[in-house]
C-alpha cells in the first residue's frame, strides 16, 4: 500500500497554466493542506511574480531565460534567503525532485513534461498527472518506474480522474469496458467540408471547458480525446478494445466504467477543474468545497452520440498508435504539437493538423521493445523536424 500524506508539500510545473492557476486556488481553499515549496513556468514572469509574493516558495522556475532575468531584476534581495528563482529547462528537474517535497503537479503542456516527471518519480515523489504526453509517449516506462519506486501515479485530467473514482472499492478484472466522454468540441455535427476554412478563434470556443489554447484546439480535432484513450490504457491496464468514447455534450458525465456484470459507475459533476485537482491532492481523503453544483431538478436532459471518427480523425489515429505501439504514439503527439501550434500561429489550416499528423506517422518506421528517455527524446526531435518540413511544403504549395 502506498502511503499519501495528508498535509502534503507540493511543486507546481506549469503554474501559470490553466490547471495551475486552479491547483492554486485549491491550495487557497484549503492553507492547512498545502505548502507550496515551487513553482516552475515557462516564460510569464509577471504571473509568477505575483504568486511568489503569495506562496513564498522556496524555488521559482522560469524555463526561458529572459523572463527569469526580468523577474530577477524587479525582485532584487525582495526574497534573498527565502526563495531562489533558477532558469533554464534543467532547472525544471531540480523544481521537481526538491528535497521536502510529497507531490508534484504535472502540468506542463506536451512533452516538455516527460523528463521532470520521471525524475519527480526516481525522486519517490508522488505525481498528480494533468501531462497526459507523458504516458502517451512513455507510458510502459512510467507506470513501471512507478510501481518500482513506491509512487502514487493520480490523475487530474477530469475523465482519468472520474475513472479512479468509479473504481474505488472495485477490482481492475471485473471491468468489462471503459468509457470516456468527449463533449465533441465546438465542431460537433460538422462535415469535413465545413472544416475546411474554420479560424482559430472558432475552435477556441470551447462550448463546456475553460482550457488552454492548445488543449482547446486538441479538443476541437478529437486528439485530445484519443491522448486520453491511450492516457486511460496506461493507467488502468486496459486493453484498447476495452475503451470506449462517448460523446457527451453536456459535458456532466466525466467518464463510466461498465463491469462483467453489465453494472455501469458514472462520476457526474460540473465542469470545474478544481474538482478533480483537488481530489488528486487530497487522495484517499475528500475535503468540502465551496465551487458550484450540480442541480438535478434544473437538468433537463442528458445526450450520448457515437463519435464521427472519419471526419474528427485525431481519435482514430490515436487508437491506431496506440495499438501499434513503439514509438508510433510518441510521433502522433511530436507531429500534433506542431501542427497545432502552426495553426496558432495562422500558418496553415484546420484540417492540415491531420495531414500533418498523418504523414508524419506514415515516414516513420515503428520501434518495438523497451524504450529509453533517450530513444524518445531523438525521436520526439525526429517527428518535429519532419512536421516543420511538411508545413514548409504546404506553405509552399500555397498552405492553407
Amino acid at each position: 500500500m502506498i502511503e499519501i500524506k495528508k498535509q502534503k508539500n507540493i511543486a507546481i510545473l506549469g503554474s501559470t497554466g490553466s490547471i495551475g492557476t486552479q491547483t492554486l486556488d485549491v491550495v487557497r481553499s484549503h492553507p492547512e493542506l498545502f505548502t507550496v515549496k515551487a513553482i516552475a513556468a515557462y516564460a510569464s514572469d509577471e504571473l509568477v511574480e505575483k504568486q511568489m509574493a503569495e506562496f513564498l516558495p522556496e524555488l521559482v522556475v522560469l524555463v526561458d531565460e529572459a523572463a527569469a532575468d526580468r523577474l530577477r531584476q524587479r525582485v532584487g534581495d525582495k526574497y534573498k534567503g527565502k526563495t531562489e528563482i533558477l532558469s533554464g529547462s534543467e532547472a525544471l528537474i531540480t523544481a521537481a525532485t526538491l528535497d521536502g517535497i510529497d507531490t508534484v503537479v504535472t502540468s506542463l503542456m506536451g512533452f516538455a513534461g516527460l523528463a521532470p516527471t520521471m525524475a519527480a518519480i526516481k525522486a519517490h515523489k508522488h505525481i498528480a498527472l494533468a501531462n497526459k504526453e507523458t504516458l502517451v509517449v512513455a507510458g510502459e516506462l512510467v507506470m513501471k518506474t512507478a510501481a518500482a519506486e513506491g509512487v502514487a501515479i493520480l490523475p487530474v485530467d477530469s475523465e482519468h480522474c472520474a475513472l479512479f473514482q468509479c473504481l474505488e472499492g472495485e477490482r481492475r478484472d471485473k471491468i468489462s469496458k471503459l468509457i470516456v466522454t468527449a463533449s465533441g468540441g465546438p465542431f460537433r455535427g460538422k462535415t469535413t467540408a465545413d472544416l475546411a476554412g474554420v479560424t482559430v478563434k472558432e475552435c477556441l470556443a470551447h462550448p463546456t471547458w475553460s482550457m488552454g489554447k492548445k488543449i482547446t484546439i486538441d479538443s476541437a480535432t478529437l486528439v485530445n480525446k484519443g491522448l486520453e484513450v491511450i492516457e486511460a490504457h496506461w493507467l488502468y491496464d486496459i486493453p484498447y478494445d476495452k475503451i470506449q468514447v462517448v460523446v457527451h455534450p453536456q459535458s456532466i458525465i466525466h467518464s463510466m466504467i461498465e463491469y462483467v456484470d453489465g453494472a455501469v459507475m458514472a462520476q457526474l459533476g460540473s465542469t470545474d477543474m478544481r474538482l478533480p485537482i483537488q481530489y488528486a491532492l487530497t487522495y484517499p481523503e475528500r475535503q468540502a468545497a465551496e465551487w458550484p453544483r450540480l442541480d438535478f431538478w434544473q437538468m433537463k436532459n442528458l445526450t450520448f452520440e457515437k463519435p464521427d471518427m472519419d471526419t474528427f480523425r485525431g481519435l482514430k489515429i490515436a487508437y491506431q498508435v496506440g495499438k501499434a505501439g513503439g514509438i508510433m504514439p510518441c510521433i502522433f503527439n511530436g507531429a500534433n504539437e506542431i501542427a497545432v501550434a502552426e495553426f496558432l500561429a495562422g500558418n496553415i489550416g484546420f484540417l492540415d493538423i491531420y495531414e500533418i499528423i498523418e504523414r508524419t506517422i506514415d515516414a516513420r518506421e515503428n520501434v518495438t521493445g523497451e524504450l529509453s528517455l533517450e530513444l524518445l527524446n531523438s525521436e520526439d526531435a525526429w517527428a518535429r523536424e519532419y512536421a516543420r518540413g511538411i508545413v514548409s511544403s504546404l506553405n509552399a504549395m500555397g498552405g492553407k
